[in-house]
């Protein structure tokens, strides 16, 4: 079975794809065709978006709409679109300012808007420095990282490090674990300085090998034992230096760096 979803926004649709994301997850027999609409701040483009979902029905079945519209106007619009609609802010906000016993802004993009300077200054920080800290690349100032993950190569340390960055605004750099390292079983002097700010990335050799033979189909790099004893080696390397390590073979990336950053008791 395939469904049409949309997910509506005023802003870039980061947050109602995450939001309906967790919520499709929970129907893994359907299969879903993701449509994102960001950036409707007018009734124009709210029209505009309604045409879309309207096109998209097919043999009298509605497509899903998840929806992050604060402007009313534009929600209205949307929710005249002969679809099921999801209203994501809204379902709640009432309620919330009920609590509160205030009114909300209802203003656009007040997630992931340059609202506060500060949050966002730290951010870019933060990625300039991952950034200058990818695999090793630069070992100058590495203490002054809130988190170093190590681990072989292609285990999925730059993309949790970039994520760490982005969404928790914290300087994550990372180190690989090259066949000098992992002979010695002893941890690089370079990184004697942070060693308390160690996390390890490990991962199923089969899982290492598929995704080393999609970059270099051939050589040892990519074989099977090949990434076995390098992955032997790098977890008993771990164990001896007691650095805390999380199995990513079957971890999203999202999960990879909340369960790093909760084991690091980092905020």
């Amino acid at each position: 079975m395939k469904r049409d979803v949309f997910f509506i926004s005023d802003r870039t649709g980061i947050t109602a794809e995450n939001l309906g994301d967790s919520l499709l997850t929970q129907f893994p027999n359907i299969q879903f065709n993701r449509t994102n609409i960001p950036f409707v701040t007018n009734e124009k483009a709210a029209q505009a978006a309604v045409l879309a979902i309207r096109q998209s029905k097919k043999n009298g079945v509605e497509p899903i709409v998840f929806s992050t519209l604060t402007d009313m106007a534009t929600q209205t619009i949307i929710k005249g679109s002969c679809a099921h609609v999801f209203d994501l802010f809204g379902t709640f906000v009432e309620p919330l300012e009920e609590a509160l016993g205030t009114e909300s802004s209802h203003k656009a993009g007040r997630m992931h808007g340059i609202g506060d300077t500060n949050a966002y200054d730290k951010r870019v920080h933060a990625l300039n420095f991952t950034l200058g800290h990818d695999d090793g690349l630069s070992l100058r100032n590495l203490n002054d990282a809130d988190i170093v993950l190590i681990g072989v190569s292609r285990c999925g340390k730059t993309p949790t490090c970039l994520y760490l960055a982005m969404q928790y605004s914290l300087k994550a750099a990372n180190y690989p674990l090259i066949q000098d390292d992992l002979v010695g079983s002893t941890l690089p002097k370079s990184l004697d300085s942070c060693r308390g700010k160690l996390y390890g990335l490990t991962i199923e050799a089969e899982q290492l090998s598929r995704i080393r033979k999609e970059r270099r189909p051939t050589g040892e790099y990519s074989t099977l034992p090949r990434c076995q004893w390098e992955i032997a080696r790098a977890e008993k390397l771990f164990i001896e230096e007691q650095i805390p390590f999380i199995d990513t073979t079957t971890v999203s990336i999202e999960e990879m760096a909340a369960i790093a950053r909760r084991d690091m008791k980092l905020r």
